[in-house]
């Protein structure tokens, strides 16, 4: 089975007064239906990593593919398009348009993509039936709890059935009870699609939700060595 993400040999490096290298040989294979946890110590480039998965940034070496298409052989508007089709983002500030609806914010990404009328409209009432918030899709964020603020988060980021989900730290601000809903709600999510997800988490108990955790160090990406059941 060919992998729906393959990294290989990735490295980064950030000039400033003093040049700094965030990410060295970084290479990894992501499965459909895996996924995968990333750890690691604060400021070790997880979120550059994510980054440049995304098409965001630009690796010094190393390539990128995602379902056999090099980003380094994109322009800029390719990768743009290759985001708003191939990719969802779930993110630990959730970024909803407080302005818009928890139904108009889940069909962002569907207009993106061209998806409008009826079959945006019952991907979105489908979305947020299996998030548990179809009763909230006339709310405005402002009226949310934290935990349900998220849950839109993730609707938004699956209702266009990316082939990659992207979550950094996404229960970060989150109570316990609610962090647990959203985990479990991402894992039954990969789980049950034909695409792949990585977890940028500090948390174990995150981590733990996933198939693999693997740390990211100076030297790359190695398995976690307490890593089991």
């Amino acid at each position: 089975m060919q992998p729906i993400l393959r990294l290989r040999d990735l490295s980064k490096t950030y000039d400033g007064i003093a040049r700094r290298r965030v990410l060295r040989s970084v290479s990894l294979d992501v499965a459909p239906g895996e996924y995968v946890a990333i750890m690691g110590e604060s400021g070790i480039g997880k979120s550059t990593l994510l980054n440049l998965v995304a098409g965001l940034d630009t690796p010094e070496a190393g390539c990128i593919e995602l379902d056999g298409a090099d980003l380094a052989t994109l322009g800029d508007t390719q990768r743009t398009l290759l985001r708003r089709r191939a990719m969802g983002f779930v993110f630990q500030a959730f970024h909803l348009l407080s302005h818009l609806s928890v139904a108009q914010n889940v069909a962002l990404p569907l207009a993106l993509n061209g998806i409008t009328g009826a079959e945006a409209d019952r991907r979105v009432a489908a979305m947020l039936e299996s998030v548990g918030l179809a009763a909230r899709a006339r709310s405005m964020p402002r009226e949310l709890s934290g935990g349900e603020m998220q849950r839109v988060a993730v609707a938004r980021a699956l209702v266009h059935r990316p082939r990659l989900l992207l979550a950094d730290e996404p229960t970060g601000n989150l109570d316990p009870e609610s962090a647990t809903q959203v985990l479990a709600l991402l894992r039954e999510q990969v789980s049950g699609s034909s695409g792949a997800g990585i977890l940028v988490t500090h948390s174990a108990a995150a981590a733990a939700t996933t198939d693999r955790v693997l740390v990211l160090g100076p030297e790359g990406l190695r398995p976690r060595e307490d890593a089991g059941p």
